[in-house]
């Protein structure tokens, strides 16, 4: 919808455009003045590589802010410039950087879920404005929210949104959905919630091919069903048994995923109705949709060919929380050295660096990562990191190699 707000409550309510060329113009204005980089600009249209004395960077073709996001965060900001005299709140987070979840903080919206909770959904009335974020979220809140009578400004990314047609539509043919993704996740939360349909449809979610092997291991055999429950606990809809809801399956998934596994979800479970059903009766049982995300794709790709260019090691920087980032992270750890940090500070010497092990699930410090000698350096981020963090990146990065921001600016 062109005003990207919906009404609620029990009153009609006038919608309100938040695009208008005025707003739009002072919130690229101040959003720009946050995120941008004239550096990494410059960089980009020079074919991503940097060199300045023995030290080399090279960009990935495609990274940061997608589409989605952008759109997201100049909604929020748009939000705020058009109701200046209300109060305004958000379901988590817009994205997963907390760099731009403290700016949005700062525009005095409130944070009503998660461990950075600020308000209480029953703090909500009727004059106040709440923004859902990139992720979508749960028919429940969204319903709550609805009832406290607020009016919605809806950002969520219409890739997401594709999804939830797709396992509306599972849920109505009494289909299955099998979700690929993070069941912990804002976004699998919200797209489960979809899943239900009216009231009848039912998922599960796989996170690792693991996962997915067990259940197709099911599927063609039966097995303990306690056990199965167990097992994915808290990843099912309410009332899922496994010997009734395997039947007949549809798969989806998380938008942020890798493409690849996604895909190799798809083909293990097609081949496991294929061998309990027989091929005549596969294509009624098994349903498969591509639902990965075009920019997470891109990111993927971009990096695919940043990492068959000869480099020293690879620094991933964005949200650790961020799905779509620790997918690159992966890919990275799988051909060189790779360090996941949050952001500039986490490269604190030339001898040490703070960042995120995806294994440990935690942030660790490792010694003498940088090479004393000339380096190549590659650099990519996810679809929630904005470019100025990316800089300054960069920027630390040559200081630690004796070059500083001045020279690195002339070069660039």
């Amino acid at each position: 919808m062109s005003a990207n707000l919906i009404s609620s409550g029990t009153t009609a309510r006038e919608k309100v455009n938040l695009r208008t060329p005025d707003v739009m113009a002072a919130v690229q204005e101040q959003v720009e003045s946050h995120y941008r980089s004239d550096i990494v600009d410059k960089v980009r249209r020079e074919g991503g590589v940097i060199a300045v004395g023995d030290t080399t960077v090279r960009l990935a073709k495609q990274f940061g802010f997608c589409y989605g996001v952008e759109r997201a965060i100049d909604l929020a900001y748009a939000a705020r410039k058009v109701f200046k005299d209300c109060r305004l709140f958000i379901v988590g987070e817009i994205i997963h950087n907390p760099e731009v979840n403290h700016q949005i903080a700062s525009l005095g919206i409130k944070n009503l879920t998660g461990k950075n909770k600020q308000a209480e959904i029953s703090d909500l009335q009727p004059d106040d404005i709440v923004i859902v974020p990139a992720f979508g979220t749960e028919l429940s809140m969204l319903q709550q929210i609805k009832e406290r009578g607020c009016q919605i400004v809806d950002t969520t990314c219409g890739d997401v949104m594709s999804v939830w047609k797709r396992v509306r539509k599972y849920a109505s043919e009494s289909v299955t959905s099998i979700i690929h993704g993070k069941a912990e996740h804002e976004e699998t939360k919200a797209t489960s919630s979809r899943a239900l349909g009216d009231g009848k449809g039912h998922y599960l979610v796989v996170l690792t091919l693991a996962d997915t092997d067990y259940v197709c291991n099911y599927i063609r055999h039966g097995g303990n069903k306690q056990e199965f429950l167990d097992k994915f606990r808290g990843a099912y809809s309410p009332g899922f048994d496994p010997d009734v809801h395997l039947r007949t399956v549809g798969v989806a998934n998380q938008t942020t995923m890798l493409r690849g596994e996604t895909e190799e979800v798809q083909r293990r479970v097609r081949q496991a109705i294929m061998d309990r059903d027989g091929a005549e009766l596969v294509e009624r049982n098994f349903r498969f949709f591509d639902t990965i995300c075009g920019a997470t794709q891109e990111r993927q790709d971009a990096l695919r060919e940043l990492l068959n260019e000869k480099m020293d090691l690879l620094l991933v920087v964005g949200g650790y929380n961020s799905s779509n980032t620790s997918h690159l992270a992966e890919m990275g750890e799988e051909k060189l050295p790779t360090y996941f940090v949050l952001n500039a500070s986490r490269l604190v010497s030339r001898e040490e660096i703070k960042h995120y092990d995806l294994h440990e699930k935690r942030e660790v410090i490792s010694h003498f990562w940088l090479p004393p000698g000339p380096a190549v350096v590659g650099i990519t981020a996810g679809a929630s990191c904005p470019n100025n963090l990316i800089e300054e990146t960069l920027i630390r990065l040559f200081e630690l190699r004796g070059i500083p921001r001045k020279q690195l600016e002339l070069a660039a």
